[in-house]
């Protein structure tokens, strides 16, 4: 046998499963609450519901996770200070703090002008005490590194916190992108190093020496130290995951696949078995970034997506993930007396959040400076959760002026509210959680839209299946290559809306065709996509097991190494640039060899650090010139290393 223990650490669930890769069955599944103020307890459940022989004969812990995407979606993470060398920000940055300074590059490789190591100091000086990593990322710095990696060695010799560079985590233009990319992947650090962390401890308390994999983006796997690394890398990696699980259970050459899980909905377009691989960069949270994932289009629509009513008395769904109030009143069953205190003395709105909000205390160690209002909600949560309403009668404030919102980015407090979870719950659907939270939260925004009971459920539960749906057409819709929002687009609105709202009255009937069938998995998905798939005319299969794909994903993966290097005329000579350094040579012949043998080099060295020990090597080759001239512009030469992970060939 060769068993391999997968694990997804999702924003809401965290899954597990021991799969024996000899004959693809599944040995034993677990799948418990992901705990999120200390996650070892979680994935030390799961390793509990998977007791069994087989444990023991575990060759490999494979890990997926959800926790870096949600992390992006939710604007989470640590602090970070971000250097820009030569060139000031192009767009939006996912980071508050930064600083500019001279230097950079042009597509050649040579500099704009010298980088000022005193103006270097200057700036990260400036970020001293203030940041627990930093990101740097200098214009056209893929087509020479120097001026990252001199920045880089001061940020070092100044500051104690991991220093990132733009170059070493993509080798494609872009300058706006890789530095989202730098940023992001400075941000996720401590989040991805505490989740290994965690799993490694449990693996440790369970006996069992099997080495740890960890997930990417595009489905293959990598070593954890490369993971603490690159935790960028594992963006859309339990996404990634679930889709290749979807393959492995469902076995579809071509299909739509969605996994629905707490904090989003994964959609991808399968084709010949696998998904198509977006090589220029996966879009998360609204960012553009430089990670090489599987094309996946992600929607911040899960079973735990946030429900509120706005300020024009509509209904919205996410993209924050917060608790379901019947998973936290079933662990804190005081809120329930809280919330219906909520019902019999109604006090203004908060112009921050929800007449269901509670709030849960998740880290005691707080690591930024509090203001007045946040340090005393803190300390009164220091004790036990507590509804909204409670904290503006104990701090003797109105609601609307309690703003924790900066305390729950920073993920010092978590929210517990209205969500799709509470909607099946209230509606005898599920009863395995506290229904009488969910029943209250009903009944206090039902009241705020000035709706009956059962009239705002069935609103509530036609409008997450509508969001569903629509996330399904935009999905299709993005893949053939059209891009444009059907949420806003007119005439996309009013076909959408004839074909998902028919009115008895209507004289034009619209109805979708697709060639390809959806396979669902994720826990969610029993409850709200049979109603989907007959909006949308689909054919829906829901495999055995489908709770537990991402995991079976994770289980199951391959490592994937690649390296690009690009070869350019400049005069008479070529310059080789590759991800690492800048060299001139005089012939092409000379640029060519060089290019692929320190491709293929570093591939072989990247793979071997990703944990592969049996692999192969592949080497495209690709030459571009202006069409219908005979003007050379570059080459492109690319290794892909592929193989098992080690302990699996060793055995």
């Amino acid at each position: 046998m060769s068993l391999v223990l997968g694990i997804d650490a999702g924003g809401t669930y965290t899954d597990g499963v021991i799969l024996d890769m000899s004959d693809r069955s599944v040995i034993a599944k677990s799948k418990v609450p992901t705990t999120h103020d200390n996650l070892i307890e979680g994935i030390a459940n799961c390793f509990q519901g998977l007791k069994s022989d087989a444990l023991e004969a575990v060759q490999m812990v494979a890990l997926s996770t959800t926790l870096a995407t949600n992390a992006v979606v939710e604007g989470r993470g640590g602090e970070v200070g971000l250097l820009l060398i030569g060139h000031e920000p192009i767009g939006e940055l996912p980071v508050e703090l930064y600083e500019v300074v001279g230097g950079g590059h042009n597509v050649n490789g040579n500099p704009q002008t010298d980088l000022d190591l005193t103006e270097v100091r200057g700036a990260i000086r400036s970020f001293c005490g203030k940041v627990e990593a930093v990101a740097i990322s200098g214009y056209f710095s893929i087509r020479n590194p120097e001026h990252e990696q001199k920045a880089r060695e001061v940020a070092r010799e100044m500051l104690n916190v991991p220093v990132i560079c733009g170059h070493e985590l993509s080798s494609s233009l872009g300058f706006h992108e890789r530095t989202v990319t730098a940023a992001l992947n400075a941000k996720l650090l401590p989040t991805i190093a505490s989740l290994i962390e965690s799993v490694k401890m449990v693996i440790k308390k369970e006996g069992l020496s099997a080495p740890l994999m960890i997930v990417k983006g595009d489905g293959s796997l990598m070593s954890e130290s490369l993971a603490r690394e690159k935790p960028i890398d594992t963006l859309l990696s339990g996404p990634a995951a679930s889709i290749f699980g979807a393959t492995f259970l469902a076995k579809p050459k071509d299909a739509i696949v969605l996994d629905m899980g707490g904090t989003t909905t994964d959609i991808a377009v399968m084709q010949n078995g696998v998904p198509r691989v977006n090589d220029e960069g996966a879009i998360v949270g609204g960012w553009a970034t430089r990670v090489r994932a599987a094309q996946i289009y992600t929607y911040g629509i899960g079973g735990d997506s946030y429900l509120q009513v706005d300020k024009d008395n509509k209904l919205s769904i996410g993209p924050q993930r917060v608790w379901p109030l019947a998973l936290a009143a079933d662990k804190y069953p005081h809120l329930v007396e809280e919330l219906n205190c909520r019902l019999e003395s109604p006090k203004l709105d908060s112009y921050f959040g929800q007449p269901s909000d509670c709030y849960i205390l998740t880290q005691h160690a707080i690591p930024v400076e509090l203001t007045e209002t946040e340090a005393e909600a803190v300390k009164i949560l220091q004790k036990r959760p507590h509804t909204l309403n409670f904290l503006a009668d104990e701090m003797q404030a109105d609601p609307f002026r309690i703003d924790l919102r900066h305390l729950v980015n920073m993920g010092v407090i978590e929210k517990a509210s209205m969500t799709p979870t509470d909607i099946v719950v209230a509606g005898g659907r599920y009863n395995q959680l506290n229904r009488d939270a969910s029943v209250i939260g009903v009944t206090i925004l039902a009241h705020k839209m000035k709706k009956e009971y059962h009239e705002f459920l069935e609103l509530a539960m036609d409008t997450i299946i509508r969001n569903i749906s629509k996330a399904i057409l935009s999905s299709v819709i993005e893949f053939e290559g059209k891009r444009f929002n059907i949420n806003e687009d007119p005439g996309a609105v009013y076909f959408i809306n004839k074909a998902l709202q028919p009115k008895d009255e209507d004289l034009l009937g619209c109805s979708f065709r697709f060639k390809l069938p959806l396979v669902a998995i994720g826990a969610p998905v029993q409850a709200y996509l049979p109603q989907a798939a007959d909006k949308l005319n689909l054919e829906l299969t829901i495999p055995p097991h489908a709770e537990i794909a991402n995991a079976i994903g994770a289980a199951s993966g391959n490592v994937i190494e690649a390296v690009e290097v690009v070869i350019k005329p400049e005069y008479d000579h070529f310059i080789v640039h590759t991800p690492w350094k800048r060299i001139e040579l005089a012939s092409y012949e000379e640029a060519v060899e060089f290019a692929r043998r320190e491709a293929s080099q570093k591939a072989v060295m990247q793979i071997e650090k990703a944990g592969a020990a049996d692999y192969y090597l592949s080497t495209n080759q690709e030459e571009i010139s202006i069409e219908g001239l005979d003007v050379f512009i570059e080459t492109k030469i690319s290794v892909t290393a592929v193989g098992k992970p080690k302990w699996l060939e060793d055995s």
